[in-house]
């Protein structure tokens, strides 16, 4: 039997955060129902005894701004489906402003056992400049309501480098989210992507952002604050206190299998990493007509070269990096021999080294990670 995961998409929202880019819509509520109906038929239409579901995971979008019931129908389609291990993680994403105890008791008993609670900073002025729906205090009664129904494994997200955004909000963030024993938080720089409200903004003055050296200090910061209250660094953009390293998205990391369901979701499978088609009219048009493959877009199919070079890249976003034996156990080569050139130069640079058995980032090489991705590309 073949381990995988699955990550099912659910594109709602209340509304778009400024900064966002995510296949997501506001104002689509009224095919809700019809999307899950053809969301599970997907999954249904993929079932195999052959595979074993270690992880599920459910993002969005915003997927605790749909009922309830949407949730726990998709889970049980999984369970009557697939062979989901005992122990699978289960995970949600879900924002302050859509969370309700009544929501989450039913997580909670269709098996969900991991929360991530978007909060991207506790400056609440700063909150309103990106668009979030939801103030700090709310993201703190979430997280009381979570903790109160029984969950023990709660992720959030911070983003630095905000416009207005100082250190002291970095600090103030993590004093309270250590105060609230979370056991997971992702740190993520702003991306400016085209096309974003925020993008239109910053092009036209409306707000600035703090610059790259303060956006490196930001990072910086935050490592050494989580870490010093007893959170591991463990990818670049990841930390968790012992044992709560988010499993689903280590084995991504890992190059593990995993199917995605939804418009948009990617999967990666037999070494074929696709997509789903991005448009609802005709995801759900295709899925009720029985017509998987034609919602189906593949976008790589990898050789070993290509499998390789994916593996040290993303070995490469873990803190502990490729670890050398397995590189030799996947793929019967040594990956000093089949890298000479780019080890060397990285090396040289600084960008890496090698240490306990594994090729991992030096701290140059965190600050400009793209640099090593490039590499093996």
């Amino acid at each position: 039997m073949k381990n995988i995961g699955i990550y099912v998409h659910i594109p709602f929202c209340k509304s778009k955060c400024y900064y966002c880019d995510f296949l997501s819509f506001a104002g689509h509520d009224r095919i809700a129902s019809k999307y899950i109906k053809a969301l599970k038929k997907e999954i249904i239409s993929r079932s195999s005894d052959e595979l074993c579901v270690k992880t599920v995971y459910i993002g969005g979008g915003t997927p605790s701004y749909i009922n309830e019931k949407y949730i726990k129908e998709i889970i049980e389609t999984i369970r009557e489906n697939y062979n989901v291990d005992d122990d699978a993680e289960i995970s949600i994403e879900a924002n302050p402003g859509t969370i309700t105890e009544k929501k989450l008791k039913t997580y909670k008993s269709a098996g969900i056992n991991r929360l991530s609670i978007g909060l991207q900073t506790s400056n609440d002025e700063v909150l309103k400049k990106i668009g979030r729906i939801h103030t700090f205090a709310e993201w703190q009664d979430a997280v009381l309501i979570a903790k109160k129904v029984g969950f023990s494994n709660i992720n959030t997200d911070l983003i630095i480098a905000l416009p207005g955004q100082t250190i002291y909000d970095i600090e103030e963030a993590i004093d309270k989210i250590v105060e609230m024993d979370l056991q997971h938080v992702s740190v993520y720089s702003l991306i400016m992507e085209e096309g974003t409200p925020l993008q239109e903004m910053y092009e036209a003055g409306e707000i600035e952002l703090p610059d790259d050296e303060m956006e490196r200090y930001m990072y910086w910061f935050a490592k050494r604050k989580l870490e010093d209250n007893g959170y591991i660094h463990y990818e670049i953009s990841n930390f968790a206190k012992p044992g709560f390293a988010s499993r689903h998205n280590l084995d991504c990391w890992r190059q593990g299998e995993y199917l995605g369901f939804g418009i948009g979701a990617a999967s990666y499978e037999n070494k074929i990493r696709r997509s789903n088609i991005d448009d609802f009219e005709k995801y759900i048009k295709c899925v009720e007509a029985g017509k998987f493959e034609d919602i189906y877009e593949i976008e790589e199919k990898q050789d070993e070269e290509t499998q390789m070079n994916e593996y040290m890249m993303l070995g490469l976003r873990k803190i502990s990096g490729v670890d050398i034996g397995e590189f030799r156990l996947k793929f019967s080569r040594d990956v000093f021999a089949t890298y000479k050139s780019s080890l060397e130069k990285l090396m040289a640079w600084n960008l890496i080294e090698v240490s306990d058995g594994n090729i991992k980032l030096t701290k140059k090489g965190l600050d400009v990670a793209n640099v090593v991705w490039e590499e093996f590309v």
